[in-house]
């Protein structure tokens, strides 16, 4: 009771007003603040990189600067002013600045690409840009979680902390719902905007029309991105068709092409380097095609004699416009059998054996959460997962891959097919686009070549290569871009700049050190077990919104836990916490890739969320004891970010080192947050 009292010491007497009082109505404002909160957070992560290309491979970019705006409104929860009634306003203008400067892929002089921006002039600086982005995000952000964390205030410790969670479930569920259901961006809008209207209430009839005129500017900008301009949402596409002549329609996503729908005769002319990989093969009665897109692979199948195909595609969306466009209708043949799954996750599940299997052109253009560096198809071309086409492969069978390659990575790939196969792969080469060439690696199950003559050799020194730990076949060597570099610490500098100008003196956040390195530990708990996840079960939005919904539950169990039951001596979870780790980062992933799928999900379950269980109730019991709730909880929301940036480090180390980090993280906070452990408030 003294620290309460001393905590309100100097504060004006309109906020002390605020914080003793609670209304019938706190918890339910609470949970929809809450679902606010992260229902924005997710839907700016996936639209801003939909429209804006320097973020498709910025990874977490805007969850950093989620993060940073969320705790800086933790941190401000005790100024005086409000700040919601400008979340609205500070978020069309986000909106309005990504629609009014996008970046996407155009056609310069002499047919090369390049960025363009609107009108096809030249996008504005990549700095610029990202600077605009990430600063009206973490103004955003911040704007939306003072909402939270003064509702939150209201509350003891634990019970604050198990609404907010509820309400951080019902934001992903939510926006789980709208990407099943493929609901363009007006529809995200129009639930953000009626949930800012029930929040705001009566704040919507001061003077001041910010607000309103606001949400009616945000539903209107995205109401005529969503109905003008013929694209379509899938659960991880902006999509953009334009028909052409002949029956042919050109696919683009998140504003870069992606494929064109092409009759097997105009294949035949102008593409043939689709029929190359049917040029040495033996049997093709049985095929696999994954990639399969908007059905060219399948219909070149369908032509060259296969009695059996199956069409493996990610985006349900994007195989619906083949169903329906494809000029030769492939998915309409009876010898079809489509799929929409993961590629590799559909290969350890089968199983069929085929005479030929095709990675067809599976490069996307968007990773697999803002959470991670992961492409969608990264898992497709490690040694393991090469190793298990070749399983699939019947004798005498024919593994091919193909896409347009710089030298470098074709260079990687067909390193990656010797490595498996102990035998330099075929390789046949089409036309040059820029820096990019059209090639296509093929080798029989045995070892053969099938009588090619053109066997490939490196060009220069052949680069290692991926695997299921370290899946990052676009990344040439063990490090980090200097760019990422670079941002990275710009963005940490701004952060202690923000943190220090909003939350004045960094001293208020001491007593809570511990939960800031607790913050950046679970960060990387939470990313290791999302690309786990989605290396054993794919990686498909469905299953990414599992994974998020699975680490709130154990989140929310662990807080009833320390809700219900005194834990004496909290350094032993510190001891069981560490056995968890242990026993996550020894058990290898091949392991468990080798187990049915229920055996498979039990122990992957097990495994990953045992610690984020212990880790959570571990921070439930220090947070019960929290001086002031609002600055630890913004203490360990800082420190989340900068787990984020270290998540950088699997780009050199692999994914299993952070667990690693992880332990050293926890172990800071063990000798940071000694005191709390001796003497435990209850």
């Amino acid at each position: 009771m003294r620290q309460e009292q001393e905590r309100e010491v100097g504060e004006p007497a309109a906020v002390r007003s605020w914080l003793r009082l609670r209304t019938p109505g706190d918890r339910a404002r609470l949970v929809l603040a809450s679902a606010l909160m992260l229902f924005v957070e997710l839907a700016l992560i996936r639209w801003t990189s939909s429209n804006n290309l320097y973020l498709v491979h910025m990874t977490n970019f805007v969850l950093l600067a989620s993060f940073l705006g969320i705790g800086l409104g933790f941190l401000r929860a005790r100024a005086g002013r409000d700040l919601f009634p400008l979340g609205p306003v500070l978020l069309a203008t986000l909106v309005a600045f990504v629609l009014a400067f996008p970046v996407r892929t155009g056609t310069g002089r002499g047919g090369q690409w390049r960025l363009i921006g609107m009108f096809d002039w030249a996008p504005l600086p990549r700095w610029l840009s990202l600077s605009v982005i990430f600063a009206l995000t973490v103004a955003t952000l911040m704007a939306l979680a003072q909402e939270v964390a003064r509702t939150f205030a209201r509350f003891e410790p634990l019970e604050a902390y198990r609404l907010d969670v509820v309400g951080s479930l019902t934001g992903i569920a939510c926006f789980a719902a709208l990407s099943f259901l493929r609901l363009p961006p007006l529809g995200w809008g129009l639930v953000a905007a009626a949930v800012f209207v029930v929040l705001l209430g009566r704040r919507l009839l001061s003077p001041w029309r910010g607000p309103v005129i606001a949400l009616a500017v945000l539903v209107l900008l995205l109401g005529t991105e969503s109905l003008v301009g013929s694209f379509q949402w899938s659960p991880y596409y902006k999509i953009h068709t334009t028909q052409l002549a002949g029956g042919m329609f050109r696919v683009e996503v998140n504003n870069t092409p992606l494929q064109t729908a092409l009759p097997v005769a105009d294949i035949r002319r102008d593409s043939p380097f689709y029929l190359y990989p049917y040029t040495y093969a033996g049997s093709r009665d049985d095929v696999l095609v994954i990639g399969a897109g908007t059905g060219n692979d399948v219909a070149v199948a369908l032509a060259q004699g296969a009695k059996r195909v199956d069409a493996v595609e990610i985006d349900p969306a994007i195989m619906q416009l083949g169903r329906d466009h494809h000029p030769d209708r492939p998915y309409s043949d009876p010898r079809v059998t489509t799929h929409v799954d993961d590629g590799r996750a559909f290969m350890e599940r089968t199983d069929r054996r085929y005479d030929l299997i095709l990675l067809a052109l599976p490069d996307s253009a968007t990773i697999v959460t803002g959470q991670s560096a992961l492409r969608l198809e990264n898992y497709l071309f490690t040694t393991q997962a090469l190793k298990r086409a070749r399983a699939l492969l019947k004798p005498g069978g024919t593994f091919a891959m193909y896409n347009y390659y710089e030298p470098w990575l074709l260079d990687r790939y067909a390193n990656t097919v010797r490595t498996v196969y102990d035998a330099a792969p075929c390789v046949q080469l089409g036309p040059s686009y820029g820096p990019r060439q059209q090639a296509v690696l093929t080798l029989r199950k045995d070892a053969s070549t099938g009588g090619c003559t053109t066997t490939w050799s490196p060009r220069t020194t052949a680069l290692e290569p991926s695997v299921d730990d370290r899946p990052f076949p676009y990344l040439g060597t063990r490090t980090i871009p200097s760019f990422y570099l670079w941002m990275l610490g710009l963005v940490l500098l701004a952060s202690t700049v923000a943190v220090r100008t909003v939350a004045g003196p960094l001293r208020t956040m001491r007593p809570y050190v511990d939960l800031f390195f607790m913050g950046a530990a679970f960060l990387l708990l939470e990313t290791k077990n999302v690309v786990q996840f989605a290396l054993l079960f794919g990686t498909t939005w469905a299953v990414n919104a599992a994974v998020f919904a699975g680490v709130l539950l154990s989140v929310l169990a662990a807080i009833e836990v320390a809700r219900r039951v005194t834990i004496p001596r909290p350094i032993l979870l510190y001891a069981a916490l560490l056995a968890a780790l242990a026993a996550a980062w020894l058990i290898p992933q091949d392991a468990l890739l080798n187990l049915s799928l229920v055996p498979r999900f039990l122990a992957g379950v097990s495994i990953a969320f045992a610690p984020i269980f212990i880790a959570n109730l571990l921070f439930a019991v220090r947070f019960k004891g929290a001086g002031s709730s609002t600055v630890a909880f913004g203490a360990n929301l800082l420190g989340a970010m900068v787990g984020g940036a270290l998540e950088y480090l699997a780009l050199i180390f692999g994914f299993n080192t952070l667990l690693v980090v992880v332990a050293l993280l926890y172990g800071a906070a063990l000798l940071t947050g000694r005191k709390h452990l001796v003497h435990p408030r209850v």
